[in-house]
């Protein structure tokens, strides 16, 4: 994707990214407030999504909330959170049939829109605060959520991983929040902090579809305007150096052991050896081909599953492996061999022709999809002015053999974190 397939617009008080293409029959809008991960508010950001959802200053019900959305042709709402790097994004996202596909004359975008805007600036307000009874359920909903990651070992390992390896930076915090955090949170505090968000977190709107007979920039303008002119500004991920590998090994009433690393790559999506990151994930674990699945899974017949993937914005690369437990020191070693192998140059040109493919592929697949073709160009935006003027598939196809092994020699192993069962 080239730079001019996006435009990019400085309003008052946010920015407008406009994509257009006529690859979709939809209007999908996004609008992303973001704010640096921060202990003190991060559990109050993890329950707006799930009490802006449950209705708003006009449709007071979810039930009429939803019933409103059906009334736009199908429109569909949701807003989450997420954790880039260091950032903690919360996205609101909309998406709508486009009214060129439509036979009737509603001015459905002009309805959308402003029950967009209703849902995220007009909530359902009670004596100065979110309605109590909501909020209550709300947080029950999100804590059920939180209780449920313990059954799903593989996230539960890479999050105690995570607690202990960054335990001294802001990428630790959990983006779920935590649930001792919920008694002292009033419906008047959130609220409060509501407003902060919506009022002066920098925003940035993203607009994908055939816009080109829609006044969408005149529409989303009277709508979003803000009196503040935050922007986004992204601070460089801040690198740990590795002293000594950190080892640690948990136990729990488990027959499955997982078996993950993390290491440091000291290389962001805005470093000019980023994409030899993604050709070296790609060989290392990053496809059913990599060296992890090929010698730890089908060779050796180790693990249920072995595989890597990297962090864009924090400079991470985490290992995931579920193995028997018994198994541990063999498949520890068969793992560790395979990056001592990318080391030292071990792979070949017909593999390095075919992760180019598989991520050109990935990379496609992604524009396919509006949500995917919002979220490519974000984090290319969160990256810098140097990213965004990239062509992804150039720079995939001209990484060579020894960029790769240069960014392996780069990596570092940090901790290594073992999940299994317990002692009889």
């Amino acid at each position: 994707m080239n730079k001019s397939d996006e435009r990019i617009i400085n309003k008052q008080g946010y920015r407008l990214h406009m994509i257009q293409t006529d690859k979709f029959k939809t209007i999908n809008i996004a609008a992303k407030y973001s704010a640096p991960l921060d202990r003190e508010t991060i559990t109050k950001r993890a329950l707006l999504p799930f009490v802006i959802q449950q209705g708003s200053d006009q449709y007071p019900t979810s039930v009429s909330f939803r019933q409103a959305l059906d009334e736009l042709y199908g429109a569909s709402f949701n807003i989450d959170g997420s954790k880039k790097g260091e950032m903690h994004v919360l996205t609101a996202r909309l998406s709508l049939a486009n009214p060129a596909y439509l036979a009737t004359d509603e001015p459905v975008l002009t309805k959308a829109l402003d029950f967009f805007k209703g849902a995220l600036y007009a909530p359902k307000v009670v004596n100065g605060g979110f309605d109590p009874h909501t909020l209550a359920r709300e947080k029950q909903s999100l804590k059920q959520k939180i209780d449920s990651i313990i059954d799903n070992k593989m996230h539960y390992a890479n999050m105690r991983m995570i607690d202990q390896m960054c335990a001294d930076e802001p990428y630790h915090l959990h983006g779920h929040g935590y649930p001792e955090d919920f008694a002292t949170i009033t419906a008047e505090d959130l609220y409060c902090y509501y407003k902060d968000v919506v009022e002066h977190n920098p925003l940035d709107i993203y607009v994908v579809g055939d816009l080109e007979e829609l006044e969408i920039e005149r529409l989303i303008d009277e709508r979003f305007s803000r009196d503040t002119n935050n922007t986004l500004t992204v601070s460089r991920a801040q690198h740990q150096n590795v002293k000594q590998l950190n080892e640690i090994i948990e136990r729990q009433d488990i027959q499955q052991g997982k078996l993950h690393f993390g290491f440091r790559t000291y290389t962001t999506m805005n470093d000019n050896d980023y994409f030899a990151l993604q050709l070296f994930n790609a060989i290392f674990g990053g496809f059913p081909s990599s060296k992890l699945f090929i010698n730890v899974r089908e060779k050796n017949s180790l693990a249920y599953y072995a595989a890597s993937r990297f962090e864009s914005h924090k400079g991470l690369l985490f290992v995931f492996s579920g193995i028997a437990p018994e198994d541990y020191l063999q498949a520890k070693t068969i793992i560790l061999d395979q990056f001592e192998a990318m080391k030292k140059g071990d792979f070949t040109g017909e593999q390095i022709a075919e992760a180019k493919l598989l991520l050109i592929n990935q990379y496609k697949e992604a524009l396919d999809d509006a949500d995917g073709l919002i979220e490519v160009n974000f984090n290319r935006f969160m990256a810098g002015e140097a990213a965004l003027a990239i062509d992804y598939i150039d720079a995939i196809k001209t990484v060579s053999h020894q960029e790769i092994t240069e960014m392996a020699n780069k990596l570092k192993l940090d901790t290594s974190y073992f999940l299994t069962r317990e002692e009889k």
